[in-house]
């Protein structure tokens, strides 16, 4: 009873990969936050108009998770602590994206004036 060697199989012949892009697309990251979601629509609305004037590719908004802050707190300040009261508060977000941007649109986003109570943070990815 010998055993027989097992023949060796034959790989396949490996794919030809993709070539990868030379540089990296670059886009801009706007991510806009406010207590009231009026106003956060108004300033991204503001925001993209400024962004498709110039001709920009713009992907969003994009509504993130709403972020609530809930506080409770006493209403006496001695005893009676069945009696309470609850507070929360809101944080809107949402998320732009403008693909390759020119000078001319980070120029123009620079300038525009946004009311208060909106926060932006700008990053490029």
């Amino acid at each position: 009873m010998a055993t027989e060697p097992k023949e060796k199989k034959a790989k396949a012949p490996a794919k030809p990969r993709a070539k990868k892009a030379e540089a990296p697309a670059q886009k801009l990251r706007i991510k806009v936050r406010a207590y009231e979601h009026k106003v956060l629509d108004a300033s991204v609305k503001q925001i993209l108009d400024t962004a498709l004037r110039y001709d920009a590719k713009v992907a969003g908004p994009i509504p993130l998770p709403t972020e609530i802050k809930k506080y409770t707190v006493n209403r006496a300040t001695f005893v009676y602590k069945d009696a309470r009261e609850q507070f929360e508060m809101r944080i809107h977000k949402r998320v732009i994206d403008i693909l390759e941007p020119t000078p001319k649109v980070i120029e123009a986003l620079t300038n525009l004036s946004l009311p208060s109570g909106v926060t932006i943070d700008v990053k490029m990815v």
